[in-house]
C-alpha cells in the first residue's frame, strides 16, 4: 500500500466516522481498494465499524452495492425468462426455499438461486442440501446456466468469481461484530442477487426472537432499505415479514429438515411451512405475469403441488446436481444418528412458547449448526418437536427427540427444555406473515 491510497484511506474512513456521506467513488474506490488488497482488514474494520454505528443513507447504500456487484462477474441468462428468486434473511427450520424453488420452476419460471450455509443458530440450506449424499453445490457457471436452462432451476453456492466483494466483507463482519447493520445487510444481499440477472425478487424478512431482526420494526427497515436500494438497480421487488418466535415446521437440523421437505413436496407438509410457502412463491408468480393475483396464483401452486410435479422436479434437480435420490425416495435408507434422547412434557398443559433461538442453539451445540463458518457439521444432529404453539399435551407426554453422533448433555438437555413454555390456558394466536411490503407501500 503506497502513503497516498493510504492517507486517502485514513480519510474516508474519519470522513464516516463523522457521520457524513460518501461520495459513489469513494466508495467504488474502497472497494476495490480492499478487494485488490491494497486496503488491509484493520484500516476496512474501522470503516465497517463506521457505518455500522453512524450507518449510510439510500444513495450511499445503492452505490455500495454496485461496487460490490462491480467487483466480480455476473450471470446472463438472456435466453431465459422470466427469472424470479426468493431470499431469506434467516430462521430456524427454514427450510422453504427447498419447497418453494422446485415449485415455481413447474409453474414456467426459472429460479437461479444462490444460497449459504448457516451461521450459529441459523440454518443454511446449502447444508441442508448437502446432507443429500453426493449432493454438489459447487458449480461452475456453465453447469448452472446449462442446468437453468434444461431443468428451470439450481441450488448452488456462490462461486469464487461472483460477488468476491461479498464473501471477502462478510468473513470481517462476522469477525468485527458488524453483521447487524442495514446497509451492510443490504448490499451483501442485493450484490449477489443483482449478479444473477434476475427479472425480480421476492424476500422473506424474518423477525422474532429466532431472527437476526428481533422487532417488526427493525424488519420494516431492513424491508424498506432492501426494496428501495433493489428499485434504484430496476430490479422490482416485494417483502413478506414473518414471525420467527417459533421453529418453522417439525424439524431442525440439516437431514431432518430434508425429511420435511420431502412431506412437503408429498403434499403432505406442516401448515406453518406451506402458509410461507404459498405466500411468497404466489408473488413471485404475480411478479413474473404468470398469475393476475396472489389468490389465482396459489390456486396454480396447490395444483402444482398435487400433481406431483413439484416433487418430480426437485428429484430431478438433485439428480442432476449428484445427488442420490434413494435416500429421498426412502428416507429410512438414511444413517441414523448414534444417540437419541426424547423429553416429556413435564406438565399438563397448553404450548404457548417454544424459543426458536435456544432450539436452533441447541442444535449447533448438538454438532448440527456451526459457531464460526470454518466447523464442520454433523448432518444427523438436530431436533425434531412433536408440537408446536398451541398444542394440548398432558403430563409425560412426548414433546422433542434430540439426534446426534455425541453423547447429548445435560446442559443441552437442560437448554431444550427452557425453550419450551406450558401453561394452564393458551396463548392467543400469532400471525404467520406479518406484513407485505414493495414500493407502493412502503411510505
Amino acid at each position: 500500500m503506497n502513503n497516498g491510497a493510504g492517507m486517502r484511506t485514513i480519510e474516508l474512513i474519519a470522513k464516516k466516522r463523522d457521520g457524513q456521506k460518501l461520495l459513489k467513488s469513494e466508495i467504488q474506490y474502497l472497494i476495490d481498494g480492499y478487494c485488490q488488497d491494497y486496503i488491509p482488514d484493520y484500516q476496512m474494520s474501522a470503516l465497517l465499524m463506521a457505518i455500522y454505528l453512524k450507518g449510510m443513507d439510500a444513495e450511499e447504500t445503492a452505490c455500495l452495492t454496485e461496487a460490490m456487484l462491480l467487483s466480480g462477474e455476473r450471470f446472463r441468462f438472456k435466453e431465459v425468462s422470466p427469472k424470479v428468486d426468493k431470499h431469506s434473511t434467516g430462521g430456524v427450520g427454514d427450510k422453504i426455499s427447498l419447497i418453494l424453488a422446485p415449485l415455481v420452476a413447474c409453474c414456467g419460471i426459472a429460479v437461479p438461486m444462490l444460497s449459504g450455509r448457516g451461521l450459529l443458530h441459523s440454518g443454511g440450506t446449502l447444508d441442508k442440501l448437502e446432507s443429500i449424499p453426493g449432493f454438489s453445490s459447487d458449480l461452475a457457471a456453465e453447469a448452472f446456466h446449462q442446468q437453468l436452462h434444461s431443468l428451470g432451476v439450481v441450488m448452488a453456492g456462490q462461486t469464487a468469481r461472483l460477488v468476491p466483494a461479498d464473501k471477502k466483507l462478510y468473513a470481517l463482519r462476522d469477525a468485527t461484530a458488524t453483521v447487524a447493520s442495514i446497509p451492510l445487510i443490504t448490499a451483501s444481499i442485493l450484490s449477489k442477487k443483482l449478479a444473477e440477472d434476475i427479472d425480480a425478487l421476492v424476500l422473506d424478512i424474518k423477525c422474532g426472537v429466532g431472527a437476526f431482526m428481533q422487532t417488526p420494526e427493525e424488519a420494516k427497515n431492513l424491508a424498506a432499505s432492501l426494496i428501495s436500494t433493489a428499485e434504484r438497480h430496476h430490479l422490482p421487488t416485494t417483502a413478506l415479514i414473518t414471525n420467527m418466535d417459533q421453529p418453522l415446521g417439525y424439524a431442525v437440523g440439516n437431514w431432518l429438515e430434508v425429511r420435511e421437505v420431502v412431506n412437503c413436496l408429498q403434499n403432505k407438509g406442516p401448515a406453518d411451512i406451506m402458509e410461507i410457502v404459498y405466500a411468497l412463491a404466489a408473488h413471485m408468480l404475480v411478479m413474473a405475469k404468470r398469475a393476475e393475483n396472489t389468490s389465482r396464483a396459489k390456486e396454480i401452486l396447490d395444483k402444482k403441488l398435487r400433481s406431483g410435479e413439484a416433487w418430480e422436479k426437485f428429484l430431478n434437480m438433485v439428480q442432476s446436481q449428484n445427488g442420490e435420490t434413494r435416500y429421498l425416495r426412502n428416507p429410512s435408507l438414511y444413517e441414523t444418528a448414534r444417540y437419541e434422547k426424547k423429553l416429556y412434557a413435564p406438565q399438563q398443559g397448553f404450548v404457548t412458547r417454544i424459543d426458536a433461538m435456544k432450539i436452533g442453539m441447541s442444535v449447533v451445540y448438538l454438532g448440527g449448526g456451526r459457531a464460526v463458518k470454518e466447523e464442520s457439521i454433523n448432518y444427523k444432529a438436530g431436533i425434531q418437536l412433536n408440537v408446536k404453539v398451541g398444542s394440548q399435551v398432558e403430563k409425560n407426554d412426548l414433546i422433542t427427540t434430540l439426534y446426534s453422533d455425541t453423547p447429548i448433555s445435560e446442559t443441552i438437555i437442560n437448554g431444550v427444555m427452557a425453550a419450551f413454555k406450558i401453561k394452564k390456558k393458551p396463548a392467543a394466536e400469532t400471525t404467520l406473515i406479518l406484513k407485505t411490503l414493495s414500493t407502493k407501500n412502503l411510505l
